[in-house]
């Protein structure tokens, strides 16, 4: 039995349990068993999962800073596609990495150190402020969607190809489409090679609509249908709902930090 009960200890549980049982399994419930303790002990740091994996992707960021930190390269483009490597890599080594990250908040501010010099490289580099978080914001939520779909070809870190992906059984299936059947080869056969293609298109074109003096100014602000400003802060959260039906006994949370992307906080 664990001595003590913390909000780090609980979320080193779950990451390591992750693999094991996926996003789905990934309980307050099945903590507690892991830990040898009740449920309602984690309810005291936890109202819900989603409270939880809050602060699993907060610690899934902690953990990928210092790479993301040192990532290489002379230039904007080279800086900017080895950090979002990194943040490929490390979302890679967890079951379901990507939904985890992706509509969670992160619960302190660890992520400004990280945030603040790639976007001062890229204020350097010419783009305004603005530009340079939008840039960031484009490929980091290319990254993390190309991750979720990547993990649905290979649900388990070093594990094998869903079935439902294998090439010739998809062809058989859209036998006498052969553009979908070959579309199909390019999307799920060499992953790596369509993350490297899509990651070049994507700085690409951020540097001809963000970069000033490549004939396209930044985008200016944007409202939405119903007049209101849209914000690139407001990304909400997918309803995971809480893995049980009781209630938490005097729990709190810290204060959550909505933004999405490498500053989800």
């Amino acid at each position: 039995m664990a001595t003590r009960i913390d909000r780090a200890l609980v979320a080193d549980t779950a990451l390591r349990l992750l693999n094991e049982v996926g996003l789905e399994g990934l309980t307050l419930r099945r903590i507690a068993k892991e830990l040898d303790v009740q449920a309602p002990a984690l309810y005291w740091h936890f109202k819900n999962k989603q409270e939880l994996l809050d602060e699993v992707a907060t610690e899934m960021f902690r953990r990928m800073a210092v790479p993301i930190s040192q990532a290489g390269g002379t230039t904007w483009q080279e800086r900017m596609a080895a950090a979002t490597r990194e943040l490929r890599r490390s979302l890679l080594a967890y079951r379901d990495g990507a939904k985890v990250f992706s509509g969670s908040r992160f619960t302190d501010a660890s992520y400004a150190t990280p945030l603040e010099e790639l976007l001062r490289f890229c204020v350097d580099s010419g783009f305004t402020p603005r530009a340079a978080a939008r840039a960031w914001f484009t490929v980091n939520t290319y990254t993390v969607g190309y991750v979720i779909e990547e993990q649905s070809v290979y649900p388990v870190p070093d594990g094998g190809r869903d079935p439902a992906y294998e090439p010739d059984g998809r062809a058989r299936r859209l036998a006498g489409h052969p553009l979908a059947t070959e579309a199909g080869r390019e999307f799920f056969e060499d992953l790596d090679a369509g993350y490297e293609d899509g990651l070049r298109a994507v700085i690409a074109g951020l540097e001809v609509t963000l970069l000033p003096g490549s004939g396209h100014h930044s985008p200016p602000e944007r409202h939405s249908s119903s007049g209101h400003h849209s914000s690139p802060e407001h990304h909400p959260a997918p309803e995971n709902g809480s893995p049980e039906n009781g209630s938490p006994e005097n729990g709190s949370a810290p204060e959550r930090h909505p933004a999405p992307g490498l500053d989800k906080g």
